[in-house]
């Protein structure tokens, strides 16, 4: 299995809209092949810095193949999609982890 954990940083203004788009996004995330559950948390330690908050979405994919498939055929539209709505508004960073 391998977790795609995307952490994403923005002001704590833009917290609904973006809460409420990343929910559908999600939601079209879980429709490509291989994926198979998605949890959104928001981070609480270490806190935001003040006027900023900080949510986290973990994909939880099937194997290493499907995060390939994703990668290639998926990654560069799915974020262009937030890239489009929000530009430089939402910094995003990318971890990725395979269970042994």
């Amino acid at each position: 299995m391998i977790i795609y954990m995307v952490e994403l940083e923005m002001g704590a203004a833009l917290r609904g809209e973006y809460l409420a788009w990343l929910r559908s996004h999600v939601v079209e995330m879980l429709a490509l092949p291989g994926f198979e559950g998605a949890e959104i948390l928001e981070r609480q330690d270490p806190p935001a810095p003040p006027g900023r908050w900080i949510v986290a979405v973990h994909y939880r994919l099937r194997d290493r193949a499907s995060w390939k498939t994703y990668l290639a055929a998926h990654a560069p539209r799915m974020r262009a999609a937030g890239l489009a709505r929000f530009g430089p508004q939402v910094q995003a960073s990318r971890r990725v982890l395979e269970t042994l």
